[in-house]
């Protein structure tokens, strides 16, 4: 049990409701943003959907803050020892206007840091991605640690990836020149899956969700990091209280990359009906390039075809003692919360239930 209070900002995403859990087993007092406080209730439900008596999920505080605007920050971090910034736009489609994605990333990212800064909040750890790693490099095979950095200004890095990369540098600028005391941790996590706690299903959970209902006959040549949820909230705790994680960045991987195709061996031989109809065959590099012509969700996808990106979990490892799930076993627990929330299509409910 601790009497640091912690602010977790965007309680109601899916990292920032599975770290809320993860704080309250481990005995912290929790306050949380979200952007609109009609979703209060929304929130306490993924508590308890993550196993948090009904009485621990009503004593979270509660504060409506927007990432776009200075109200209501001050306010949710007074008091706080500690501010885990999870909050960040993650769209399935790249918006028209990148700003829709920058603005919330980079000047929310800012204001939570002077916020934090004004109220002598002892440390900060920042939500970051894999998309500050590992794009903007040369179409080769390679492995990443947190000493690589995606460049914002080369050609085939995406909205988000620059959104990321841009945010994350300027919240160390930021630190370095007028932080005072306020420390700084960053968590960089690949593909998020895992347990949902709610519905609708994040980016990360979209895609598992496509292979599982066949969206396509065949997969891309795509390979991606994958990460538990569960552990990569145990990831941020750690980086909250290691004293040696100040200034130091963390990649939250559970392993290496995999190709799509091998996500969908593990739900063919695992998932039983669920994954009967999971395709297992690569697609063509031609077809993706035909389909990304016209179709917006694809069309990222064709920067990293055939190009298999190594990661490297060894700091977080040996710094902070993190020990991930499996690939597999973090892929199974997908599969069957995709099922438990009825998100797979040539199954009935009765079927889904059953599988349950």
């Amino acid at each position: 049990m601790s009497d640091d209070l912690v602010l977790v900002t965007g309680g109601t995403g899916f990292l920032g409701a599975h770290t809320v859990v993860r704080l309250i087993r481990a005995g912290y007092p929790v306050r949380t943003t979200i952007r609109n406080i009609s979703a209060v209730d929304r929130f306490r439900s993924m508590l308890r959907a993550g196993g948090v008596d009904a009485n621990a999920a009503a004593a979270v505080e509660v504060v409506e803050a927007d990432l776009v605007a200075d109200a209501g920050w001050q306010a949710a971090v007074n008091g706080a020892r500690y501010v885990l910034h999870v909050a960040s736009p993650y769209p399935a489609v790249a918006p028209r206007n990148p700003d829709e994605l920058l603005i919330p990333a980079r000047d929310g990212s800012l204001r939570v840091l002077r916020a934090a800064r004004e109220a002598g909040v002892r440390r900060v750890v920042l939500t970051s991605s894999f998309a500050a790693i590992g794009y903007g490099h040369p179409p080769m095979e390679r492995t990443f640690t947190e000493r690589d950095w995606t460049d914002p200004t080369r050609p085939g890095v995406e909205a988000y990836q620059r959104s990321k990369a841009i945010a994350e540098r300027e919240a160390w600028d930021f630190v370095a020149r007028e932080g005072g005391s306020l420390e700084l941790s960053v968590i960089n996590p690949v593909a998020m899956i895992g347990p949902m706690l709610a519905t609708p299903p994040s980016t990360s959970m979209q895609l598992m969700a496509q292979i599982l209902n066949r969206a396509m006959p065949a997969l891309p040549r795509l390979s991606y990091g994958i990460v538990d949820v569960r552990d990569a909230a145990d990831l941020h705790l750690l980086a909250m209280t290691t004293p040696a994680a100040g200034g130091e960045r963390f990649l939250a991987t559970g392993g290496d990359a995999v190709w799509l195709t091998d996500i969908a061996r593990v739900f063919r031989d695992h998932l039983g009906d669920a994954g009967r109809r999971v395709p297992l065959h690569a697609m063509p590099d031609t077809v993706l390039r035909a389909l990304a012509l016209v179709s917006p969700f694809v069309r990222p996808m064709t920067h990293d075809l055939g190009v298999m990106k190594h990661l490297d979990n060894t700091k977080s490892r040996e710094m902070l003692g993190w020990r991930p799930r499996t690939t597999e076993e973090t892929l199974i627990a997908t599969g069957e919360s995709l099922l438990r929330y009825g998100l797979i299509a040539h199954l009935d409910p009765a079927r889904q239930r059953r599988a349950r």
